[in-house]
């Protein structure tokens, strides 16, 4: 398995018209999450991307 500790993705934050945090990685497919804080949408954008990278 990758170690996503030992790798950095660009993550593109957005507020949604409900006033969520909503994130995205372009470097992985479908890698997305959301929060209703920034400190909750990347909490959950780790376990995200750790994910995706066992799918590649």
């Amino acid at each position: 398995m990758i170690n996503p500790t030992n790798r950095e993705f660009y993550v593109i934050i957005e507020r949604d018209e409900d006033g969520y945090h909503v994130g995205e990685v372009p470097q992985l497919q479908a890698c997305y999450s959301q929060g209703e804080t920034t400190d909750e949408l990347m909490a959950n954008m780790k376990e995200v991307i750790e994910l995706c990278l066992e799918d590649v």
